[in-house]
């Protein structure tokens, strides 16, 4: 029985980006939970008629299924890179023509960053709080920034020091509390 249905968001659409694995592994210990059920979003398969102007006014149907993926989802976690100091410009063209306000509205979200620097995407997961709160979110406090991410991750994407990996784990079984509450 399903009792949750998460979506874990890879917030880019850069081949080969590191938040892609994170997001997998995320999704693997989402998995382990009983009654969870967890779906990937990834950016790369938006559809790219969206950045034409004469989308504000008529969406593509491609976009459809990101829209109900997230309205059917009772959660979303958010996984982040850090692209000059900022969220990348896919995740800003996959919030903006989003139904308002009820895509996001009372919706728990958590926040992961990745990033190759040493702040782990701190601004970024800053900046989409901001926008996620503006959009009536529901925030998850607890965020993970996973900083030297060439050399804080192995090949699959997973953490490979044993105090942050424990934070990701503390962060998942968190959020699915967290979720669970909000959802009563």
């Amino acid at each position: 029985m399903t009792d949750l249905k998460l979506t874990v968001l890879c917030g880019t659409n850069r081949p080969g980006a590191r938040s892609r694995l994170v997001s997998k592994r995320l999704m693997e210990r989402y998995e382990a939970f009983e009654g969870v059920q967890v779906r990937l979003m990834d950016l790369a398969d938006l559809p790219v008629e969206l950045a034409a102007p004469e989308s504000f006014a008529n969406k593509p149907p491609g976009f459809a299924p990101f829209v109900e993926q997230i309205q059917e989802s009772d959660a979303v976690h958010v996984v982040s890179p850090e692209y000059n100091g900022g969220y990348p410009g896919i995740l800003k063209l996959f919030i903006d023509p989003r139904p308002f306000p009820e895509s996001l509205e009372k919706r728990p979200v958590a926040f992961t960053g990745v990033a190759a620097g040493r702040f782990g995407a701190l601004r970024p997961i800053e900046q989409l709080q901001a926008i996620f709160g503006y959009r009536n979110a529901h925030i998850y406090p607890e965020r993970i920034f996973i900083a030297g991410a060439a050399d804080a991750l192995d090949e699959r994407g997973e953490v490979i020091d044993d105090f942050v990996r424990g934070l990701v784990d503390q962060q998942v079984s968190g959020f699915v509390e967290f979720a669970r509450k909000l959802k009563g």
